[in-house]
């Protein structure tokens, strides 16, 4: 394998989820040129015609009267939806049958359409034409929507986050998440679905484990410098090779295009690939895209894929924002956040208290286009391996459904950041290994799952976690702050059980040095075989705010 060749990071026209998704690429023979940065500062899709607006011509201004127009108008105005679109959803389906029937009398044009919904994707030259068939047959809707953007729209305020060293994980993501072993029949019998850019072949998907389905968009991946993102997705979720491995190597994939030539889609889009991949028989459907706009639509779809067994796992957000991108900001989706090789939120990646887990997504490597392998960057590589981890926890656990097999990942979630679930780890940092041996009694690890400050109270917080199959006794923890070193018994904790440690912090000490260096050892009692004992030691260094 070449050496990587470095470039520019990019936020990529591709989504949210994507933004500086890549770092390095390289050929499995020879070494490719670099390539050129593409990002663009608009948030409008490219290509894409200037929003509408209203005018003289578009009847009286009524958009203050009606919610609905209202909404649409302020979408299209700032550029975060497709221009001149809509997305109509209708109370039954001969309301959706009369409008079909009138749409091109009204000045409507149907350009898409998914009746399992009662939903439609309209065109229109002026809002006129919309509020006058509104107005006159109110009776047939149920909700009208801007068709936005799922791509790079404006962000929220970001939240401030300290400046820190990221660690790239390369190719050792499985070997951190305990994926090790014969994994050859993990997601056997489950079929993941990955909307995104298209999938392309690639040795790492084996012979007959890919196949696609066109809901209007093609299958094959564009030539746009973003268009690898599909298949490392996939890759990441069920590849089979050891350099471009992923959770699930026996779990089918199914690829749905749901990107244009631009490199965007949009909300009717998604959650009419969300719809098909449910009823072409995804178990699990992984979205690793994202917007700041919801509707009526992807709240169906959602509901749809539940009620047909399939389980949505989405990707938080690249945007440092303190709000979850769409769809993983649903409650019914499981949304991922992005953490490097040290447990170390990544800071781009979005938090938020609907966050549920959290996952490799910074250097990780993967496949790209023409058999090329890159590094990749953002909560899109996240998601998928908590896709590929669903697939294997099924595999093993035939009876479970996807969305208990989900359940099992948040419970067996290796605690970060703040004891229990926070807004910045969600419930957890996805530990493969644990959920996969949760009922070997002779499998034990014992970890110190994280350092936390606790600010208000001035102490440090050492959680101690029993990640094992069976109940331990008879740990102690060695803490040690700077050079003194105390030893603190822990008491025994059953499967999953968490204990914290708590040492006061001086503040005349971390003022008057700087820093205050902490390192914790986890001993078992004599007898007991940790299976990660690269867990049982951490190492944190307290550093004094800066002065006013």
């Amino acid at each position: 394998m070449s050496k990587p060749t470095p470039f520019t990071t990019a936020a990529l026209a591709l989504g949210v989820a994507c933004a500086g998704l890549l770092i390095w690429i390289w050929q499995n023979a020879s070494s490719p040129a670099p390539l050129s940065d593409s990002s663009s500062s608009t948030n409008a899709a490219p290509g894409s015609r200037p929003p509408a607006v209203a005018t003289a011509d578009s009847g009286p201004a009524v958009f203050d009267l009606h919610p609905f127009l209202a909404a649409l108008q302020r979408a299209l105005v700032r550029g975060e939806a497709r221009a001149r679109e809509a997305v109509l959803t209708f109370k039954d389906d001969a309301a959706l049958q009369r409008f079909i029937a009138r749409a091109r009398q009204a000045g409507l044009t149907v350009l898409g359409r998914n009746d399992r919904l009662r939903t439609v994707r309209i065109g229109f030259d002026g809002l006129g034409a919309l509020q006058a068939d509104l107005l006159g047959n109110a009776g047939d809707y149920d909700a009208v929507s801007a068709n936005s953007l799922i791509g790079i729209p404006q962000p929220p305020a970001k939240q401030e986050r300290a400046d820190i060293d990221q660690v790239p994980f390369r190719n050792d993501t499985l070997a951190y998440l305990g994926a090790t072993g014969d994994r050859s029949a993990w997601g056997r019998g489950v079929t993941i679905a990955v909307l995104d850019t298209g999938v392309t072949t690639d040795p790492t998907f084996g012979d007959g484990r890919l196949r696609t389905l066109d809901i209007g968009l093609g299958t094959t991946p564009g030539e746009g410098r973003n268009d690898g993102h599909g298949t490392s997705v996939a890759a990441l979720a069920a590849g089979l090779l050891p350099d471009a491995a992923g959770v699930a190597p026996a779990a089918s994939v199914l690829s749905i295009r749901v990107t244009d030539a631009s490199g965007m889609s949009d909300l009717f889009t998604v959650s009419q690939a969300i719809v098909a991949a449910a009823d072409a028989g995804a178990n699990i459907i992984n979205v690793s895209l994202g917007g700041y706009s919801t509707g009526a639509v992807l709240d169906a779809a959602i509901a749809y894929a539940q009620q047909k067994g399939a389980v949505i796992v989405a990707a938080a957000g690249n945007d440092q924002a303190a709000q979850l991108a769409w769809p993983a900001a649903d409650s019914r989706v499981v949304s991922v956040g992005a953490i490097d090789r040290v447990e170390q939120q990544v800071t781009f990646s979005n938090s938020g208290a609907s966050l549920q887990l959290t996952a490799p997504g910074y250097g990780v490597q993967t496949a790209w286009l023409e058999g090329q392998r890159a590094y990749v960057d953002g909560t899109s590589a996240s998601a998928p391996l908590v896709s590929g981890a669903i697939a294997a926890v099924m595999s093993q656990n035939p009876g479970l459904t996807p969305q208990q097999a989900a359940a099992v990942l948040v419970s067996t979630a290796s605690d970060g950041g703040a004891p229990g679930a926070d807004d910045a780890y969600g419930r957890g940092i996805l530990n493969v290994g644990w959920a996969m041996n949760r009922s070997d009694a002779s499998y034990v690890d014992t970890a110190v799952a994280s350092h936390h400050y606790d600010a208000e109270h001035n102490q440090m917080q050492f959680v101690i976690q029993n990640r094992s199959g069976r109940t331990v006794s008879g740990m102690a923890l060695n803490v040690s702050v700077d050079t003194t070193t105390s030893t603190q018994s822990i008491p025994s904790l059953a499967p999953g059980e968490s204990y914290i440690v708590k040492a006061p912090v001086s503040d005349l000490t971390l003022r008057s040095t700087g820093s205050i260096a902490f390192t914790t050892q986890l001993t078992n009692p004599l007898g007991v075989v940790d299976q990660v004992p690269a867990n049982n030691r951490k190492s944190t260094v307290l550093t004094a705010p800066p002065k006013p």
